[in-house]
């Protein structure tokens, strides 16, 4: 899946674009999708994941390593 955040599970979510005269049509709500490298202690490696904004700070309050050891349960690849 490609617009979608290991970290935090957000993906693409459907809404409507609303006009000003009130019609509606169908648009896509898309995730802010960042490509980091980021630096990992524990594996003395750069590892590289497209995570979200909120996935970020998830990253900052967490550890990536905690984060990463979490994916790695998931099955996720990094």
């Amino acid at each position: 899946m490609s617009k979608y955040c290991p970290v935090t599970g957000k993906k693409p979510v459907s809404g409507n674009r609303v006009s000003h005269a009130n019609n509606r049509a169908k648009r896509t709500f898309e995730p802010n999708l960042h490509e980091k490298r980021l630096w990992s202690p524990a594996l003395g490696r750069f590892v590289r994941l497209r995570v979200s904004a909120k996935g970020l700070k998830t990253i900052d309050k967490r550890g990536l390593d905690a984060v990463l050891a979490d994916l790695k349960k998931q099955g996720v690849k990094f």
